[in-house]
Parts: C-alpha cells; sequence; structure tokens
C-alpha cells in the first residue's frame, strides 16, 4: 500500500508540475522514430520541496534513496506508456531509464558536502550539494546508457525479447553495465549481449576544488595547516560541457568511490549551477569619509590610497608609483562583466626584488582569485592522460584558468623558459590559450584543438641585479635607465604597465624602509602608523571584490 501511495504522489506532481506532458512529448518522439530501443531515458525535473508537501515518504526517498524513487517514477512512467499506447515498441518495464533531475537540496548542513572536511560520506547513495572551482577536465567520451542481453541457450524462452536489461546508475563503472559474466537467471546459461541496442551517451571528467583551497595558492600561510583535496565528477549527456575550468559551480550529486590506482572520491553530477558571488556595493566607511574630505581634487583621494597602501610591507610615501598602479590593476578585477581588454598586466624592472616580492603577494590576498604561480606547476593548461582509463585526455587548467577574474603572479620574468614566454606574450596578446590534442599520441582517431580564454591580469617583475644579468655585457636595449635586454622586447610591450623601481631614486628613500624592516622584525603584527590604523587591510578587500 505504500509503494502504491508514492506511485500516485508521483503521478499527481507529474501531472501538476507539467512532467507529465513533457513526458508524453519525449514518448512521441520515440515513437516517431520507429526504431526500437533497448532501452528509453527520461529525464523529470523535481522541485523536492513540492514533493514533500505532496507525500513525505516519497520525498525522503528522493533525498535519500534515491535509486529506489526512481524505480516509482519508472513504473508509473511505463503504466502511462501502456495505458495511453504512447510507445508501441515498449515491452517491459526495465526498458524505461528515468533521471530525476534535482531543482535544488534543501539548506541544511546534512547535505551539504565540504571538500575540506574529513571522512567524507561515500556510502549513503543519497544527494550531496557541493561548491567548487574546476581545475581540470577531460576530453568528450561514449559511455554505455543501457544494453540488451539474450540467453545464450536458443531454447530458453529468455532468449527473446527485453528481459535483460542493463542501465547505468550512478556510480557504477562501465564493467557493472557491460560484462561477460552474467548468468539467466531461468536456466543459468551464460547471458550474451545484442550489441545492436546497446545505447552510448556522452561522459565528461572534471576535477574541482574547494574555493577555500586557493589559500595555498595565494602564497600566504597563518602558520595553522589545513587539508584540501580535489573531488573528481562526472558529466554525463546534458551536462557534458557545461563547466568551464576557472569557474565556480554549485553542484548537486552522489558521492561514491572508484578504484583506480588508488582509491579516488567522485560523485555522479546530477545538476549544476553555475556560482556567481554577490558583489557587495559601494566602498568602506573609512573610504566613504576620505572621498567627501577630498573631493574638491581629482588626486587626492587616489594619492593618499596609493601614500597609505600596504603600510604593512612599505612604510607610507614610498613606492607609491607601483603601488598606484598596483591598486589599479586590482580595480580591474571588481568588475564581473569585463571584457577581456580591460585587464591590465603589470611588469616591474627592479633591484630590491625581496620587497617588492613581499608588497605583490599582499596585494593578491586582497582578492579572491589572487594567484601565486606555483614554480612546480605550469602557468597555462597541460594534457595528460586521464587516470581513470576511460581513452579520453586530461587538461589540467594551470594557474592563469585558475586565477579567471583575479590576479596571475608568476614572479621572475626571467625565471620562465623560452617556450613559456612565447606562451605567455601570445596569451597576454591574444588574452586566449590554445591546447593541441595530437590523436596519434592519445589513441584519438584525429587531432583537436581548444581554446580557453584568459580572463586575469598577470603581475610579474625583473631582477636587474640577477648573477646572469651582472654578466652579460649591456646592449644599446634601453627604455630609460632600465636594461630589459635579456627579455624579449616583444613581451616587454605587451604587458599594460612597465614601471621602474629603483630604490636608489628619491621616490624610494632607504632609512625608512630600513626602520620599517626592524620594527617589523621585533614586532611582526604591530601597526607602526597611524594610517595603518585608520585605513585597514579590510577596507582595501571590500574596494576590489570579484
Amino acid at each position: 500500500m505504500s509503494n502504491l501511495k508514492m506511485k500516485e504522489a508521483a503521478l499527481i506532481y507529474l501531472d501538476r508540475s507539467g512532467g507529465l506532458q513533457k513526458f508524453i512529448d519525449n514518448c512521441k518522439s520515440y515513437s516517431d522514430s520507429k526504431q526500437s530501443y533497448a532501452v528509453y531515458r527520461f529525464s523529470i525535473l523535481v522541485n523536492p520541496s513540492d514533493i514533500i508537501e505532496l507525500d513525505a515518504e516519497l520525498g525522503n526517498h528522493i533525498l535519500h534513496q534515491p535509486l529506489k524513487a526512481a524505480q516509482v517514477f519508472q513504473s508509473v512512467c511505463f503504466i502511462a506508456v501502456k495505458t495511453l499506447s504512447l510507445i508501441e515498441q515498449l515491452q517491459t518495464e526495465a526498458q524505461i531509464n528515468i533521471l530525476l533531475k534535482l531543482t535544488h537540496l534543501p539548506p541544511l548542513p546534512s547535505y551539504s558536502l565540504d571538500l575540506c572536511e574529513f571522512p567524507l560520506d561515500y556510502t549513503s547513495q543519497r544527494f550531496y550539494m557541493m561548491q567548487g572551482i574546476v581545475i581540470a577536465m577531460t576530453t568528450v567520451t561514449k559511455y554505455t546508457q543501457g544494453a540488451r542481453f539474450l540467453c545464450s541457450d536458443e531454447a530458453c524462452p529468455l532468449s527473446k525479447g527485453f528481459q535483460y536489461i542493463r542501465v547505468h546508475v550512478p556510480g557504477a563503472t562501465e564493467s557493472a553495465t557491460i560484462r561477460n559474466d552474467f548468468l539467466c537467471n531461468l536456466c543459468s546459461s551464460s547471458l550474451q549481449e545484442d550489441r545492436k541496442f546497446r545505447v552510448l551517451g556522452d561522459k565528461q571528467i572534471v576535477e574541482i576544488i574547494t574555493t577555500k583551497a586557493l589559500r595555498a595558492f595565494q602564497g600566504y600561510s597563518n602558520n595553522q595547516p589545513f587539508r584540501f583535496q580535489s573531488l573528481t565528477v562526472f558529466l554525463r549527456d546534458e551536462l557534458v560541457n557545461e563547466m568551464n575550468i576557472g569557474n565556480e559551480y554549485k553542484i548537486i550529486g552522489i558521492p561514491t568511490c572508484v578504484k583506480t590506482s588508488q582509491t579516488a572520491l567522485c560523485i555522479e553530477a546530477n545538476s549544476i549551477t553555475f556560482f556567481n558571488p554577490k558583489v557587495p556595493s559601494g566602498i568602506s566607511d573609512n573610504f566613504r569619509c576620505l572621498l567627501s574630505l577630498t573631493s574638491s581634487s581629482y588626486w587626492k583621494f587616489t594619492a593618499i590610497l596609493a601614500n597609505i597602501f600596504a603600510s604593512q610591507i612599505v612604510p607610507p610615501g614610498t613606492y607609491n608609483l607601483l603601488k598606484l598602479c598596483l591598486l589599479m590593476s586590482l580595480v580591474q578585477t571588481s568588475d564581473r562583466n569585463k571584457e577581456l581588454e580591460d585587464c591590465l598586466d603589470l611588469l616591474i624592472i627592479t633591484s630590491d626584488i625581496l620587497l617588492v616580492d613581499r608588497l605583490l603577494n599582499f596585494s593578491i590576498n586582497l582578492v579572491p582569485r589572487g594567484i601565486r604561480h606555483p614554480v612546480s606547476t605550469e602557468i597555462f593548461p597541460t594534457l595528460s592522460r586521464n587516470k581513470y582509463g576511460t581513452g579520453a585526455v586530461s587538461i589540467q587548467g594551470g594557474s592563469a584558468l585558475l586565477a579567471k577574474g583575479g590576479i596571475c603572479f608568476i614572479g621572475d620574468l626571467a625565471s620562465h623558459k623560452k617556450d613559456k614566454l612565447e606562451q605567455l606574450q601570445s596569451a597576454v596578446e591574444s588574452r586566449s590559450i590554445t591546447v593541441y590534442i595530437s590523436g596519434k599520441k592519445f589513441g584519438d582517431d584525429m587531432d583537436q584543438q581548444m581554446t580557453f580564454p584568459v580572463q586575469c591580469s598577470f603581475w610579474s617583475f625583473v631582477d636587474m641585479d640577477s648573477s646572469s644579468r651582472r654578466n652579460v655585457q649591456k646592449t644599446n636595449t634601453l627604455i630609460g635607465q632600465m636594461d630589459c635586454s635579456l627579455i624579449p622586447a616583444n613581451l616587454i610591450e605587451a604587458f599594460g604597465l612597465l614601471i621602474n623601481c629603483n630604490e636608489s631614486s628619491p621616490c624610494h628613500p632607504l632609512l625608512p624602509t630600513v626602520q620599517h624592516t626592524l620594527k617589523k622584525a621585533i614586532d611582526p603584527e604591530g601597526l607602526l602608523y597611524v594610517a595603518s590604523k585608520q585605513f585597514t587591510t579590510e577596507d582595501f578587500e571590500k574596494s576590489f571584490p570579484i
């Protein structure tokens, strides 16, 4: 009686939500094709809140036992097909494959999966919601949606018809659907697949990390260790190509455990939603007050900000030109709808790389997508073989795509090899990067290429006092007093701003900097200047939301 009541509730919900009419239209498409399928796949949009109000037991099944809930809808849909004569070719209920697409999950902690917490639940086979940034993705491959098997004994009644139908379920591998060791329930003979009825679908694998993990890429440490891991997400059919590297998404899916060379936590995605953080409007009260006091001049407000900016790193009044340029570049990150050409790339020529490095590292921590490029990784996308053995090519995003909408700080420009500098020049000029996938190398029939937009500003510096420069005879390639002979001229021109930070100039007096460094060594957390107390780091962070 309980099962019958849930079927009745499912039918009422389909009728009220418009799902029944959509189901009938999909059936008509199958019927018009006049082709017999092993599996007829239907996607049904489900609002858990509406279902729970209609029937609590069915709603509980959808949230906590989705496979059983799908069987309830499968039975209802089969009865509808037969009662209304929607698909003449359909013979058995097993041929109907129902995919319940959830609109949302209850906003409760038990339905949220935090990738920083341990242990993670991958045994309950129920829906969770998680949020993360895409760091890698594969090319699209095929998987088996469903297949028809027949008894190998021709005398067995089950050697014909559609009694043995296997369909993919969330978390299952390809071998769970297609294998050669299935046996007939009636005569125990081996089952053989009828290959002409195999139904294929599209599959893509992406890797995501939690937003909290970006701290590991910002060069910032508060001496508190934290743990994070990437999560593998399987996208199938209509979800394929719906995610892009560098974007952040909310994902509803069922966690599972896949064994490759090592056990890996995965999730079978049910629905995905692009996550666009709410951008706070306006500026801090402190800045608002300063703006009103300096409204008589076009330059006072900007000059004061540049003067007091990063007073934790350098004393006020020093490196003002560099700090002004950093603020200009940071402001560009605040517009999520900006054009690609609006990015402001900075190249700094300096002989004091330690101080400049600290200043840039401090600045990238003011924006959510400020990425300090690790030397051991790649700036731009790279290719590798997929570890799950699907035959797909895995594309690792790299620091530039991870810094989407923010800043990618790549360190000393001279530390990168020639081919990487050429790649950087191309990306800065075209605001895109193209990856070529060799079919011969990765076992595909043809070559492919994929182009990714580069939506971040690049920051870099050149050390004028490096040993390689001191031993090189200077050429006539000079810009002002800056020797840029070891950096390709075309690459230098590609940057939006070229900044000379010569510490011997009047703009960079040595004594205040030395005093600042000594005081900071004695009291690292202390606020040395009145400006640091009046205008805090939080004030600047509010000015650069992404």
